[in-house]
């Protein structure tokens, strides 16, 4: 009987455990989701307050993407061995720093640094998360069903950071008013809040480690790099991520300078393609029991490409609003973010392609290879996007989303070709 019960505890306390350590890395993939796609909000506020030019701003991509890419590269096959959960406290650790030096200092350089320490951190939380859900999981259907849980979570701080932001901003009163920056602070507290729920729970890593020492470990990542399939992969995952950067990052200036919108309503109406995304990757998770993974992501790309096509002539000849708000904004505000929803399922799907192949004491050496080579994407698509932008117009940026497009519709169906499978 004592032993039945001390069994019984003992399942109790796993369960517990396990909630507690998924609850953590939502709440920090969520704190993570706001910073990321903060960097529109922050190329437009760079502009409009600290009086960064529109070419000075296109590079803030970089800060926060080539960390993470070098970062990434660098650690991922040692992470395994200094500990995941220690990875993830010291990453939230690192932001809530730079949070509290944002509220203290109001410059452009300033911005560069915290974009600059979020990319590090999420070098560490991205390849910790992902190979943490690998621990917790057993089979693929619940290593998938984690998965778009905590991705699904990620949209919904993608989703809440425009209206956290343009909240502060709406309370400016002059353009160079800080006010904006309060935001920072609930940041730095939801850091502390992640880290101390990090702390209360102990998770098992030793099925992550393997008998190889970290050089083995790196050099068996770039031994992945060199697998056809792993290279059509890392390819369709920058590209993917070049286009969702070029969009989403652009969005609120394109918003502020094309539809003549005010600050406020950019990065507020910016929300609605984290919304469409979100909403995407709901729907793709009941679709791909149905619809065979290329179909559906092949169908995804052309109808992406579709709705550029319709939306970008509509912004062309859009007047400027009669009034502040949502309800004067024109269709095109509403119909551009609707491109979230077809991109939404072609990333967490590649992944699960990948990932579910391979052995757990892989996964962190393949998760280092996805965030390298999707930071690469984010800052190549928002750098290029910017150079135009400020060059030749937004409507001509948005427009050069078409050829990674075809280049992404030919690499899925290289996927397919090369063996690639949902169950792979």
């Amino acid at each position: 009987m004592t032993r039945t019960r001390t069994t019984q505890a003992l399942a109790t306390h796993a369960r517990t455990t396990h909630a507690r350590m998924i609850l953590a890395m939502i709440l920090t993939y969520g704190i993570f989701a706001i910073l990321l796609n903060s960097v529109g909000t922050l190329i437009l506020q760079s502009q409009a307050s600290l009086g960064a030019s529109r070419a000075a701003a296109s590079v803030l991509d970089a800060y926060k993407d080539l960390p993470i890419a070098i970062v990434s590269f660098l650690v991922a096959s040692w992470l395994p061995r200094f500990g995941y959960r220690r990875a993830m406290m010291t990453g939230l650790l690192l932001v809530a720093v730079a949070c509290v030096g944002m509220l203290a200092m109001n410059t452009f350089w300033m911005v560069k640094l915290l974009l600059a320490a979020t990319g590090v951190a999420f070098a560490l939380v991205k390849v910790s998360v992902y190979s943490s859900i690998g621990l917790l999981t057993d089979d693929p259907k619940r290593h998938a069903g984690l998965t778009s849980t905590i991705e699904g979570w990620f949209m919904v701080g993608v989703l809440a950071g425009p209206w956290l932001f343009g909240a502060f901003i709406q309370r400016q009163r002059t353009p160079d008013d800080p006010v904006w920056l309060q935001a920072y602070a609930w940041l730095a507290l939801a850091c502390v809040v992640a880290i101390a729920l990090l702390a209360s729970v102990r998770l098992d890593e030793s099925r992550a480690r393997d008998e190889q020492g970290s050089l083995g470990a790196f050099a068996d990542m770039l031994r992945l790099a060199l697998r056809p399939l792993v290279a059509v992969f890392v390819i369709s995952a920058f590209l993917y991520v070049l286009i969702e950067q070029s969009i989403g990052t652009w969005l609120p200036t394109f918003n502020a300078d094309i539809l003549h919108l005010s600050t406020a309503t950019s990065v507020e109406m910016a929300s609605l393609f984290a919304a469409f995304t979100a909403l995407g990757r709901l729907t793709a998770g009941q679709l791909l029991r149905r619809v065979p993974w290329h179909v559906l992501l092949s169908t995804c790309v052309v109808a992406t490409a579709l709705v550029m096509l319709i939306a970008l002539p509509m912004a062309a000849g859009a007047p400027a609003p009669a009034g502040e708000g949502w309800r004067h904004a024109p269709l095109a505000a509403f119909a551009l973010p609707v491109t979230g929803f077809f991109l939404a399922p072609i990333y967490p799907t590649i992944n699960s392609v990948v990932l579910s192949a391979l052995p757990k004491a892989r996964h962190a050496a393949m998760t280092g290879l996805i965030v390298v080579f999707s930071a690469l994407g984010g800052t190549t698509g928002s750098f290029v996007t910017g150079q135009v932008f400020a060059g030749t117009g937004g409507q001509s940026a948005f427009q050069l989303t078409l050829l990674p497009m075809a280049l992404l519709l030919a690499g899925i169906l290289w996927l397919k070709a090369l063996g690639g499978s949902r169950d792979a």
